[in-house]
C-alpha cells in the first residue's frame, strides 16, 4: 500500500511567498503529509531553480523530496550548459532532467532555441540515465519530431499533459508516460478528460505543478502538494477506478519513472 506521490511541483524560493523559505516549505510539506502525500519531486526550470531544487532535498520533512534540473522552454534563450553540468555532476536525490520541451502557446523564446535546448537536455538524460520531464503545449508535432530525431529516454514523462486523445496516443506510442494535473478538473477540459480516460493505468502519474493550476474546488488559490490527493480522487472517479488502486499505481509508476526506492 502506498501514499500519494506528487510527481511534479515547484517549491523553490522563487515560487513560494516572501519570507523564511525553509519554514514555508516545511509547512507546505507538513500539510501534504497530513493529506497522505509522502513523496514529491521538485522540478527545476532554470539554473537557479535547479540548484534550489537540489538544495531542497536536504530539508527536514516527513515527506521524501527528490529533484530534477532543467531549462524550461520559456527560458530557452538562457545558457543550457549549467543544467547539463548539474546533470553530469549528479546528486544523491537528483532523479531527472527537466522540465524541458516546447511551448508554442506563449512562445516566450524562439522556436529554434526551444528545439535546440530541448535536444541538448534529451542528450544529457540519455548520457546520465536520468528520467526526462517534458513540458509540451501547442507543440506536439514538433515535440514528436524532436523525440524521433534524438531518441526517447527509457524513462520519460509528459508533465501536466494538456493535449487531446490523439496527442496522448502519440506520446504513449513513443514510450512516454503521461502525468495529469489539476487542469483535468477545470470546466473546459473535456478533451483532456477524454485523453486521461485512455491512458493505461501503468503509464499514469498525478501531479500538482504547484504553486500553479490548483484543482477545483481550490481554483484561483495557491496550489500545493497537499492537493494532489484531490487530483487523484477526481481521476479515479473519471476513470471509474478504485481510489486506492489509482493511488498505489501512480505512486509505483512515479517510483519507476524516477528510479526511486521501492516501498
Amino acid at each position: 500500500m502506498s501514499n500519494w506521490t506528487d510527481a511534479h511541483c515547484h517549491l523553490q524560493d522563487e515560487f513560494l511567498s516572501d519570507g523564511d523559505h525553509a519554514a514555508l516549505a516545511r509547512a507546505t510539506l507538513d500539510r501534504a503529509y497530513a493529506e497522505g502525500v509522502d513523496r514529491v519531486v521538485v522540478v527545476g526550470t532554470g539554473a537557479q531553480t535547479s540548484r534550489e531544487a537540489l538544495a531542497m532535498t536536504s530539508l527536514e520533512s516527513p515527506v521524501e523530496i527528490y529533484a530534477t534540473v532543467g531549462l524550461h522552454p520559456h527560458a530557452a534563450r538562457d545558457d543550457v550548459d549549467p543544467i547539463l553540468a548539474m546533470a553530469r555532476e549528479g546528486h544523491a536525490r537528483l532523479v531527472g532532467v527537466g522540465e524541458c520541451g516546447l511551448d508554442y502557446f506563449y512562445e516566450y523564446s524562439p522556436k529554434a532555441d526551444q528545439r535546440r535546448v530541448f535536444a541538448a537536455q534529451i542528450g544529457v538524460a540519455h548520457e546520465c540515465d536520468l528520467a526526462l520531464v517534458i513540458h509540451a503545449r501547442d507543440a506536439f508535432a514538433d515535440l514528436f519530431a524532436v523525440l524521433d530525431s534524438e531518441g526517447v529516454p527509457a524513462r520519460t514523462v509528459i508533465h501536466c499533459f494538456t493535449g487531446d486523445a490523439t496527442d496522448a496516443e502519440g506520446c504513449l506510442e513513443r514510450g512516454c508516460d503521461i502525468s495529469i494535473s489539476g487542469i483535468v478538473t477545470f470546466k473546459n477540459a473535456e478533451a483532456l478528460r477524454e485523453a486521461a480516460r485512455r491512458v493505461p493505468l501503468d503509464r499514469l502519474h498525478v501531479e500538482t505543478d504547484s504553486p500553479f493550476l490548483a484543482p477545483v474546488p481550490h481554483r484561483g488559490a495557491t496550489n500545493e502538494p497537499a492537493f494532489v490527493r484531490e487530483v487523484g480522487e477526481f481521476l479515479a472517479r473519471l476513470r471509474e477506478e478504485d481510489v486506492a488502486t489509482l493511488r498505489d499505481a501512480t505512486a509505483a509508476n512515479t517510483a519507476r519513472l524516477f528510479d526511486l526506492p521501492v516501498r
